[in-house]
């Protein structure tokens, strides 16, 4: 389906049983798509647990675009697909993530959307060779709400310190793009999405 939004449409893959016991909306790295296997290991993982996934193809991405352009037009974007996403899969906890240039909009998003949790996929700390030009600020604006990280031990775009989220799992032998490991994936993940869908949160 299509959400419009301020900065085009955006293109929506949901997933969701009868009776949903919370929505996860998860969205792509900058040139990529959402049939990525990381991303597809946690939508597999989420919809065993009841929950509703929504894959979102960000509006850049769907005009052509591999690059996401302006980041405050980004996250105005991404605000208005997860209400629009909120009154379709109503009175249940939201959390929301994504691989690379994803799991920053994630972040930086969260508050915003009123998230009860982050899955940040290969969190891109830094550019290839300059981790002067850290985002570690953008890993640490959600704030209270809890972060997990999973990326690859041979990331170019470096590892987040343990200490600025919740969790951070490495995986052995894996670059930026998962090539495998999809089983730890689902296992990192499942613990964290029936912490945070409990009504006891």
């Amino acid at each position: 389906m299509r959400i419009e939004t301020s900065a085009g449409p955006a293109e929506i893959e949901l997933d969701k049983p009868r009776k949903a016991a919370f929505l996860l909306l998860l969205t792509h790295g900058s040139g990529g798509g959402v049939d990525a296997k990381d991303l597809l290991a946690v939508r597999d993982c989420t919809y065993e647990l009841g929950g509703a996934v929504a894959r979102v193809v960000q509006p850049y991405r769907v005009a052509g675009r591999r690059a996401p352009g302006s980041a405050i037009k980004q996250d105005e974007a991404w605000l208005e697909i997860v209400a629009d996403l909120r009154r379709r899969v109503r009175k249940v906890p939201l959390i929301q993530g994504g691989r690379s240039n994803g799991a920053r909009v994630a972040c930086r998003t969260a508050i915003d959307a009123d998230a009860r949790g982050v899955l940040a996929l290969s969190f891109p700390l830094h550019p290839p060779g300059k981790p002067e030009k850290t985002r570690r600020e953008e890993l640490r604006a959600p704030g209270d709400i809890e972060v997990v990280v999973i990326n690859g031990a041979n990331d170019p775009f470096g590892i987040p310190d343990p200490a600025d989220a919740a969790e951070v799992r490495v995986i052995p032998g894996q670059a930026h793009s998962f090539r495998s490991g999809f089983d730890i994936i689902a296992e990192t993940v499942k613990p964290w999405l029936e912490r945070w869908s409990s009504s006891g949160l």
